[in-house]
């Protein structure tokens, strides 16, 4: 688990201003959960034999003996307020949520035991439109980043919990065959979560899976209709997508529609995003039968690609707009109360008050250290004519002098040009 410093917290700030100017877009709304669930949501809805209920989850008994988790995944505690809030009763519903999730795995690059996530969640909605909405809001997302070129779309189809087990079925009867030469975690997941074999880092297993039963052979009519229809959207809408017949996402509830964006530009790290179909979940939560879909995409990871790329506006840096020198005790009393005038008179405006005295020498230096463009510089004797000096610090524009009135239209003009 890591901190995020002041130097790095703009990029966080923009990251997530623009995925939420993107969501906005699309009529989603917030809704905020809690860090910590009943454990046994976690275990019901992403699956008990899945890495991170195994493996993954950080579980404590509570004072009053009740077993709860930080969550690791926002899905579960989505669709557990949506239904216990009433959200889902002959509604349609597109929601989105950021946090942090949790997993203890082993920390690398971009990973984190403590990682942040936005997701958006959608329900009572069962065509492949909102499948392709989904799709295209992220592409969209990817494109303000300047990402589009580096990412891939992959997509693939699960179809219906039928159609899944018969495959299932004939994916262990050839693994059985071969199982000695699967890699370790291969073999662990043989008769516990089979499928995810098929997204096996293992160059091995990877050979003997071309050899596999291919899914296709057991799709049924009406997935294989609804995938189509989200392709042909898709098509429609310019996004280029490879269709990849082994990806499966490593968590159980997952029907139809699964897709990942994936970098090669960060090495072993690929998805920046990924979501997809979960019809089954809020039945299997308890609630009535419910169509769902939704994707989560990685902070961290999207940071580390823009930060890879050099896709961050040397903007976001930029935190002030000018810091105010003050040079004296009548300096100090009128300069605090400019400087409010001129934050009320300048919406926006980034000001920073020299705090703490010092000399006019060691303020000029923690102005030019605070990256501002201007320094706002107000001596006694300034006071005493109602004189303010507005110094630029990042060019050779002459500095300039003005009345205390002519303070706010001054600022501004500065600031412009």
């Amino acid at each position: 688990m890591n901190d995020i410093l002041p130097d790095a917290s703009p990029v966080w700030q923009y990251l997530e201003a623009q995925v939420r100017a993107v969501l906005d877009q699309y009529g989603y709304r917030e809704i905020r959960m809690p860090v910590v669930e009943p454990t046994a949501l976690f275990k019901r809805g992403v699956g008990e034999h899945t890495d991170i209920v195994e493996k993954e989850m950080y579980t404590f008994e509570d004072r009053g003996g009740d077993s709860l988790t930080l969550r690791p995944e926002g899905t579960a505690g989505c669709v557990r307020a949506a239904m216990q809030h009433g959200l889902l009763h002959n509604q349609v519903q597109r929601l989105w949520y950021a946090g942090p999730m949790f997993r203890y795995e082993r920390p690398q690059k971009g990973r984190y035991r403590q990682f942040h996530q936005i997701g958006a969640e959608t329900f009572g909605m069962a065509s492949a439109d909102i499948d392709a909405e989904l799709i295209v809001l992220t592409a969209r997302l990817l494109s303000n980043l300047g990402l589009s070129e580096h990412v891939t779309l992959h997509l693939n189809t699960l179809g219906s919990s039928e159609a899944r087990a018969e495959y299932r079925n004939a994916l262990v009867a050839y693994l059985e065959g071969v199982a000695d030469q699967l890699d370790e975690d291969s073999k662990k997941r043989l008769h516990t979560n089979p499928l995810r074999i098929l997204d096996s880092k293992s160059d091995t297993t990877q050979q003997l899976l071309n050899d596999a039963p291919v899914f296709d052979d057991f799709l049924d009519a009406e997935s294989r209709e609804h995938f189509q229809q989200l392709c042909a959207l898709l098509d429609g809408a310019g996004v280029s997508y490879v269709i990849n017949p082994r990806l499966v996402r490593g968590l159980d509830y997952y029907s139809r529609t699964v897709f990942e964006w994936i970098t090669d530009s960060l090495g072993a790290q690929g998805t920046v995003c990924g979501g997809g179909r979960y019809d089954g979940l809020v039945p299997q939560l308890g609630g009535k039968e419910t169509p769902a879909a939704g994707f989560a995409l990685g902070v961290e990871r999207l940071i580390l690609l823009l930060e890879t790329l050099e896709k961050i506006p040397s903007s976001v840096f930029a935190t002030l707009d000018a810091y105010f020198i003050l040079a004296g005790d009548s300096a100090t009393r009128e300069g605090f109360k400019l400087a409010e005038r001129l934050r009320s008179e300048i919406p926006g405006l980034r000001l920073q008050l020299n705090c703490g005295g010092g000399s006019f020498k060691s303020q000029m230096k923690k102005a030019d250290k605070s990256g501002a463009p201007l320094a706002l510089i107000l001596g006694d004797d300034e006071v005493a004519q109602q004189q303010l000096t507005i110094k630029p610090l990042r060019d050779d524009r002459e500095q300039v002098q003005c009345g205390f009135d002519a303070a706010t239209s001054q600022l501004r003009t500065l600031l412009a040009g």
